[in-house]
């Protein structure tokens, strides 16, 4: 109770005017797409349709059976649920989703399923006070020491400045790259500083997010990738810069450039999503392009991140923000993410890309585009994961209901077999 009463007392803080529509983000990257469309020379064009075409489209985004709704969103300033991540432990059984209050606002909400995804509980409760104070799509991860010890971190973009809360709180810290951390499963949570700094220019981990994705690395250690303006916040063409963690998350090296914007010709790479290629031997790393130019960005390693490749346009049916995925058993991958494509042909604005990774490599379209969920103004961050069964769950935002505000936090499941079904139908 007592930390509910210290959400509320953020909230009640924080202007009324924050918590509003500052960003819409879906109608941005419709906007913004179209006009990468008309911009664009013929080839350019030619080439993007013939992948659209290539494509097979799945709708699945008005099947409410499908949809679990873990915060329901509404009118009142507090009820703007946006930018989830989940994490799942080695149970398949235990989930957790992380997310914030207002479109890029404050930590506060965190969400247990035990039954993988069905039925969730707000434990809000049992996080540290200060954890309110974070800002910025928090981020939820299952990092293991080389020990073997399993621990869950939270990580943000930075905590709020005296002028942005000044309520104090005994022991607060402050700094770039806030966290929380539970040695328990999530039973318990405590706070441990910030990985960086104080919040200032020449901060190294200073982020406009924090990791927006983590790998584990051959050697056991882990590596996480984020992204920055050229200053304290969004101003100025965006870098993405990478950390090492070799003890679990309670240490990170000094974070070093892997795609600068300045060096892309006016492109803006963002929010890279890292992964390893299913024979273990490359990782990829797909980045929004944020000045909406094209398609989105992407860039391989042969060295565990040493060195990375120049990055260049992703396949056209990829183009979004915020990208996650997971591999199949057959070794196909499902992307999900928020849709910026030219001039596309989804009934939903939240996709699930599925293909090889041969086709990202290949600059290859794919094999299915799958709108998972609609929305009437903001959103599309995503989690996801797949079930022993099949299942897959991803988890996302979106205005739910046409009266709402505020965004709900809602998960749709699926699974391959049934997309590949309707496809069948579709073709006959």
């Amino acid at each position: 109770m007592k930390h509910t009463l210290a959400l509320l007392a953020t909230l009640l803080l924080t202007p009324v005017a924050a918590f509003a529509q500052a960003k819409p983000e879906v109608a941005n990257a419709t906007k913004t797409a179209k006009r990468a469309w008309e911009s664009a020379p013929a080839e350019k064009k030619a080439l993007w349709q013939q992948q659209r075409d290539a494509l097979i489209n799945i709708d699945l985004s008005d099947d409410t059976k499908r949809q679990i709704v873990i915060a329901r969103g509404s009118p009142e300033p507090d009820e703007y649920h946006a930018h989830p991540t989940t994490t799942l432990l080695a149970d398949n059984k235990t989930m957790f989703c992380v997310w914030n209050i207002g479109h890029g606002g404050h930590a506060g909400p965190m969400a247990r399923s035990d039954d993988a995804g069905l039925i969730w509980t707000r434990i809000d409760d049992a996080l540290p006070p200060n954890y309110f104070n974070f800002k910025n799509c928090p981020s939820i991860y299952r990092i293991t020491d080389p020990q073997g010890k399993e621990r869950l971190w939270v990580f943000a973009a930075r905590t709020l400045t005296d002028k942005e809360n000044p309520k104090p709180i005994e022991g607060r810290h402050q700094g770039f790259m806030p966290r929380i951390v539970s040695e328990d499963d999530g039973k318990t949570w405590r706070e441990l500083p910030p990985i960086g700094g104080r919040i200032a220019k020449d901060d190294p981990f200073r982020c406009i997010m924090t990791f927006s994705s983590i790998v584990r690395l051959k050697d056991g250690s882990y590596l996480g990738m984020f992204h920055r303006g050229g200053g304290i916040g969004e101003g100025g063409t965006l870098q993405v810069l990478q950390s090492i963690t070799r003890d679990g998350g309670l240490t990170w090296s000094e974070p070093v450039m892997a795609c600068d914007g300045t060096k892309l010709d006016g492109k803006h790479p963002c929010e890279p999503y890292v992964f390893r290629s299913p024979d273990g031997n490359e990782l990829c790393c797909l980045m929004r392009e944020n000045k909406r130019s094209g398609t989105s960005l992407v860039m391989f390693s042969r060295d565990e991140g040493k060195t990375w490749s120049q990055a260049v346009d992703a396949p056209w049916g990829l183009t979004g923000d915020r990208h996650h995925g997971i591999t199949l058993p057959d070794g196909r991958m499902v992307i999900v993410f928020r849709n910026a494509s030219p001039q596309s042909k989804d009934k939903g604005g939240f996709i699930a890309w599925v293909g090889t990774y041969d086709d990202i490599k290949q600059g290859k379209s794919g094999q299915y585009r799958v709108s998972l969920l609609k929305t009437f103004k903001d959103g599309f961050y995503p989690g996801l994961h797949l079930l022993p069964d099949g299942t897959i769950v991803a988890t996302t935002y979106a205005n739910y209901r046409k009266e709402d505000v505020g965004c709900s936090i809602v998960s749709v499941r699926f699974k391959m077999s049934e997309v590949e079904a309707m496809a069948q139908r579709s073709t006959r």
